[in-house]
């Protein structure tokens, strides 16, 4: 299970340090792709089976699915970490994430975020302040 905030900074070659706690369930390799609200996600390589074959069914009649299942699995790269506990990032991923320097790594249960640090931060300030609300609407989910 992955979860918490953990702040890494990447180096010139895109190498990103996964914390030392998760690099265990990663071992077998994993897939880095795009995700919504312009960040990376990183799945273990068993999580990502399951995720793919999800896509794979959704009908791509339609342009808005069509779309996304595009962007999600012409964007991923499966990789393994070095034996520092590092992935390098493509090029690709790190400008579409707007990744520079200072990254944050987000656990998600399942999958972990990149973020690029000023991003993540203003995300975080902004659901801050709309804490209350959201957590109306997640009386609807059970939560």
């Amino acid at each position: 299970m992955f979860i918490g905030e953990y702040h890494h900074n990447m180096d010139d070659k895109g190498r990103l340090a996964i914390p030392a706690k998760f690099r265990a369930e990663l071992e077998r390799g994993v897939v880095i792709t795009r995700e919504l609200d312009s960040c990376l996600s990183i799945y273990p390589a068993e999580e990502w089976d399951k995720r793919a074959e999800k896509l794979a069914k959704i009908p791509t009649v339609q342009t808005d699915p069509r779309s996304f299942v595009r962007s999600q699995l012409s964007g991923a790269m499966d990789m393994k970490l070095d034996g520092q506990g590092r992935i390098v990032l493509p090029d690709y991923l790190r400008k579409y994430a707007g990744l520079a320097k200072e990254a944050v790594i987000v656990g998600l249960y399942n999958r972990l975020e990149i973020w690029d640090k000023g991003a993540w931060e203003k995300y975080r300030d902004s659901m801050e302040e709309k804490a209350n609300e959201v957590a109306e609407k997640l009386g609807d989910f059970g939560i």
